[in-house]
């Protein structure tokens, strides 16, 4: 039986504790912390017996260690200091992405860890998705020859990229953490654990070119709510949260699942997820392109861009080439294929898709992460001292180093 702590309810923390509710037999929950209290009790509602909740990280810490795990699942600017006071405490640790906001921070995270035997897993879900499962027991079948380049993209979608990056907790980056770092760092882990190395050299550009007042149609007011003649036609219009987006509401609204649409309406006209997205104090760039080459050789490139929906990767190795995409939104819409270079043909490469496994958040990967807590982090976990994941954090933040140089 794995001990877990939580610190940090929001979307994230609330999402693992419910999984967690679902294996009682391997997870117990022994305490929640949020600055909500609601946040904290929902998260703790799925304790198999009444538990501590913390609306306080300093009351949380100075209870000393009351689990053998604790997933931090605060905003990206307070996992640093969380991270080093826990282990402080003796807790190994789950860490939401980014592990910390500088290349500095998250070199430290891992120096202190392995000082002190501590185990770091960042939460890299998309490595427990059926479909990168599959990408990666490929590529250790060894059919595909020697790697010699890999291709990544991801595509944001224009919404997400509002409600996050235009809108959201990391529209700013000095309040937060760059882009490429914040959504895109799931893209620059799997291509590290794909390579089985480390960046080398890269380089970087991009910047913000659409999410800006210049950008704004004629008219267009500071908020969607005070009378935009383009809301018809508008597809940032906030009032889209009260209907098919409305379940973006669960990041930033408490008590959005039970919220009337006059609440609704008030979050819309006092809220920051009303502006306009052409009237933010957004910086965060709405594309970015990587190229690098990695210590052991494998060339690999990126493409990130808000008007795009889903992931793609293509593998290029000296017997084959393997390629295929997730777009999330499109039940069984995963596809991945190999080509054979000797003799031209191309073979379907099966894939369990996240639809067949139970609940499918971020493509099966967030169950896959809970439900692989025990092999990581028990008493035989496979995780060893150190901050696991690294690798890709320094690929993104030396990409990001790359890009400011251009600007």
């Amino acid at each position: 039986m794995l001990r877990i702590a939580i610190l940090g309810c929001g979307a994230r923390g609330r999402t693992y504790a419910s999984m967690m509710g679902q294996l009682k037999e391997r997870y117990q929950i022994m305490a929640t912390c949020d600055l909500v209290e609601s946040r904290a009790r929902e998260a703790a509602s799925h304790a198999t017996e009444e538990i501590p909740v913390f609306t306080n990280d300093e009351a949380f810490f100075q209870q000393g260690k009351v689990a053998d795990l604790l997933i931090i699942a605060t905003q990206d600017r307070n996992h640093y200091g969380h991270a080093l006071r826990a282990m402080e405490l003796g807790y190994d640790i789950l860490l939401e992405k980014p592990a910390a906001q500088t290349l500095e921070q998250c070199e430290h995270l891992d120096q202190v860890a392995k000082e002190k035997g501590r185990k770091i897993g960042l939460c890299f879900v998309l490595r427990y998705t059926p479909f990168y499962r599959a990408v990666r027991d490929f590529l250790d079948s060894g059919r595909l020859g020697k790697v010699i380049s890999m291709h990544a993209s991801e595509g944001v979608e224009p919404y997400h990229q509002a409600h996050s990056f235009v809108r959201g907790h990391w529209a700013k980056t000095g309040d937060c953490t760059p882009m490429i770092l914040a959504k895109c760092s799931h893209d620059t882990d799997l291509l590290c654990w794909f390579a089985d190395s480390e960046i080398k050299h890269v380089s970087s550009y991009g910047r913000l070119e659409f999410f800006n007042k210049k950008n704004a149609p004629q008219g267009a007011p500071m908020r969607c709510s005070d009378g935009c003649e383009h809301r018809s036609t508008c597809m940032y219009d906030a009032h889209h949260y009260l209907g098919e987006k409305r379940r973006w509401l669960r990041m930033v609204m408490d008590g959005s699942e039970t919220a009337t649409d006059e609440q609704i309406m008030n979050f819309i006209q006092t809220s920051p997820w009303g502006r306009c997205v052409f009237h933010c104090d957004n910086d965060a760039v709405d594309h970015q392109v990587i190229s690098g080459e990695m210590k052991n050789g494998v060339s690999v490139t990126f493409s990130m861009t808000a008007f795009d929906l889903g992931r793609s990767i293509e593998i290029y190795g000296t017997k084959g080439s393997l390629k295929g995409g997730l777009p999330w939104q499109v039940a069984g819409a995963h596809e991945l294929w190999f080509r054979d270079h000797s003799t031209g043909e191309k073979e379907d490469v099966p894939v369990i898709h996240a639809d067949e496994i139970g609940y499918a958040g971020h493509g099966g990967g967030d169950f896959g992460i809970i439900d692989s807590l025990d092999k990581l982090f028990g008493d035989s976990g496979i995780l060893s001292p150190g901050l696991d994941g690294l690798a890709g954090h320094q690929f993104a933040l030396l990409a990001e180093r790359d890009r400011l140089s251009h600007v």
